[in-house]
């Protein structure tokens, strides 16, 4: 068990993992919404909450657009997803891109909107956002692999 402040020392000295902490807790109580957060609220009171309420997310992270690219072109070629995501990605890859269980409002918008319009897959063959999705944390490549 770490002893108190090493997760703090560890995060300041890792910006992936920062990355990370931002694009899931980046907007907790912001009044601004974009129009897909809208039609999502307007359609979760109306009862028909679009592609659920949480999503099991994996991603591969590059800051390169070219680097994301040449991970795109492996995918493509048949390579597993978490196999690519531990070569190519800078976030997660040693848990193969796993994110775990993500609710709806703890990812940033255009990652949000990406994740929950996919439908899920494996990973070994994975359904995946192409092109990547832009954030200010890099590029992405996002695959679902459950919703509830």
């Amino acid at each position: 068990m770490p002893k108190k402040g090493q997760a703090k020392v560890y995060l300041i000295n890792n910006k992936y993992a920062i990355s990370t902490l931002h694009i899931f807790h980046q907007g907790k109580g912001s009044s601004s919404t974009s129009a897909a957060e809208s039609a999502t609220s307007s359609d979760k009171k109306k009862g028909k909450s679009k592609g659920g309420t949480a999503v099991k997310v994996r991603h591969i992270l590059c800051e390169k657009h070219s680097k994301v690219m040449e991970a795109m072109a492996k995918l493509k070629e048949g390579i597993a997803f978490n196999q690519v995501a531990t070569q190519y990605s800078e976030d997660k890859a040693r848990q193969g891109g796993d994110l775990g269980w993500m609710t709806r409002g703890s990812m940033v918008g255009p990652f949000q909107e990406a994740a929950f319009n996919l439908e899920p897959s494996t990973v070994a063959s994975p359904s995946y956002t192409d092109p990547p999705v832009k954030t200010k944390f890099g590029y992405h490549i996002i695959m679902i692999e459950g919703k509830k």
